[in-house]
Formats: structure tokens, sequence, C-alpha cells
């Protein structure tokens, strides 16, 4: 069942992923297929999967048109992951198994890339089929989930900065929830938004979201250090070589994994207000914990 939804959430995504990014012949094709090589690198598609079973909790089915609100979120999860493989931030050569931009086409090329998609994204959000309001508060919540205070680029930055040092657990926090839970948060909510959810609804969707992206990063810390580069389809321990703030550097793996556990708990009862209609994103949660790569 669980893999029926992945696969399903998957090609809904990667069909509407096709339709709205511009053909490799399109002029400038350059950028174009930069673009399409890193997004069809065979990510999971996970935000958007858990986009789509947040509008499907609240709204009794998946919602029309929410496939575009999905691919605008693996839109602005690529261009991170382009930008965070350059050579002044992380230097990665492999990316969901596959060369890095920058290694395919060049560091200027790689750089434009990711900022095109940023921008495809919005545009792809400004038009989403859903009520004004719902609209604006989407495009919100996304833009302070990526931006400088306790989003992605905030998280990113702490995370340079905090390289070759030992920080405290508020900073180690702070990296993950900004880093990568922020992302991960917004897809939950923007997809009960897009759904038509109330305050209260999106408030459990928020508390479900931010503790499962946080466990997620836990997670992809334990896998950095346990996992080949063939399993992760990236190069496993560039963590520790770069002396990064992780959960396992600071508590050791064991501690890590409990942690985890104890967040998944924390996810599931956020959605207790739904009843059995929250089964599938506390499927999900789970999947996201356990996973080995």
């Amino acid at each position: 069942m669980l893999q029926d939804t992945l696969q399903r959430g998957q090609q809904l995504t990667d069909s509407a992923l096709d339709r709205l990014l511009p053909s490799e012949t399109q002029r400038p094709a350059s950028i174009h297929k930069a673009m399409r090589h890193s997004v069809f690198a065979g990510g999971k598609r996970l935000r958007p999967i858990l986009c789509i079973e947040s509008g499907r909790l609240i709204a009794g089915s998946v919602p029309v048109g929410i496939e575009n609100l999905c691919a605008a979120l693996e839109m602005l999860h690529t261009y991170s992951l382009i930008h965070d493989d350059l050579p002044a931030l992380d230097n990665d050569d492999l990316r969901r198994g596959r060369p890095t931009s920058h290694k395919v086409f060049g560091e200027a090329i790689a750089i434009l890339a990711g900022d095109a998609l940023q921008t495809q994204a919005y545009e792809v959000l400004a038009g989403l089929k859903c009520s004004a309001e719902a609209r604006v508060r989407m495009i919100e919540e996304i833009a302070r989930r990526t931006g400088t205070v306790d989003g992605m680029i905030g998280g990113q930055v702490v995370d340079l900065e905090a390289e070759h040092t030992r920080p405290d657990l508020s900073t180690l926090e702070y990296i993950h929830r900004s880093k990568t839970a922020a992302l991960i948060t917004a897809s939950v909510v923007s997809g009960g938004l897009f759904a038509g959810a109330d305050e209260p609804a999106v408030t459990k969707l928020r508390s479900f979201g931010e503790a499962i992206g946080l466990a997620f990063q836990i997670v992809d810390d334990i896998l950095d250090v346990t996992q080949s580069s063939a399993q992760l389809g990236k190069t496993a321990g560039k963590d520790s070589a770069a002396e990064k703030a992780t959960y396992p550097a600071l508590f050791g793996i064991e501690k890590s994994r409990q942690k985890a556990g104890e967040l998944l708990k924390i996810a599931s009862e956020s959605l207790q207000l739904f009843g059995p209609r929250a089964d599938t994103l506390k499927q999900l949660a789970s999947f996201l914990v356990d996973r080995k790569h």
C-alpha cells in the first residue's frame, strides 16, 4: 500500500515537472539541459509526496492541481541541492547516483540552473488553481521556510560556519530544523493549505512536519556514517570529513536513533486529531525514519 502511494506520488510529480520545465531544446538550451539533469536524476520526491498526502488528508482525495505545487517544491529542493554541491559549499561530485551539476556543466551554469529552478518554482506557485488567499499563504510559507531566518538558507549558513567546531545542541538543532526540516514542514503545510485546511489543522500539520523533518535529517546523518556511496547515491562520509555538525558526531549513533524514534512518536501524536485519515502520513513518517538510503 505504502509503495503504491510512493509510486503514484512520484509519477504525478514527475509528469508535472516534465510539463512545467522548459524542454532541453528551448533556447538557451544549456541552462535547460542543466535544470533537467538535476531534476530528473532519480529523486524519491519525498517532499511532494508529503504534500500530496497532506492535501488528501484534508480534502479526502488528492486535490485537483496539487501536482503543480508538488513540482514547485521539488524545483526548490533541487535548486538547493545544486548549490549545496558546489565547490564553495559542500564540494560534492555525486548526487542521486549521478555526477553533480557543476561536474557536468561547469560552475557558472550550475549556479544559474539553481537560480532558474528557484524562479521557475515561484512562477508555478503564482499560477496555482486555488483561492487567492491560499495561494498567497502558500507562497509566504514556502518563501519563509527557504529563507534566512529559521529557513533553508539560514541553516546552510550556520552549517558552514559550524564546520571544524563542536557546536552545542542548540546550534545543531538550528541547523537541522532550518536547513532540512523547514522545507519538509513547508511541503506538509502547503499541501494542507492547498486543500483548504483551517487553522487548527494547519497547526497540527506544522507540528507533524517539524518533527518528521528533524527526524529525517538525523537519519540522514546516521546514514552518512553507516552506508556506502553506492547505497546513498551521494558521497558517503562527507560530513565526517568536513567535521560537520551532526547528531552522531555529538551523541553517537544509538542515541541519535533514539532521538529520531522520539520525534517519530511526536509526529504521529500530532495527527491524532484526524483519526484513521492520517494513517498514510504516519506510514510515510515511519518510512522516512526507517529508510536505509
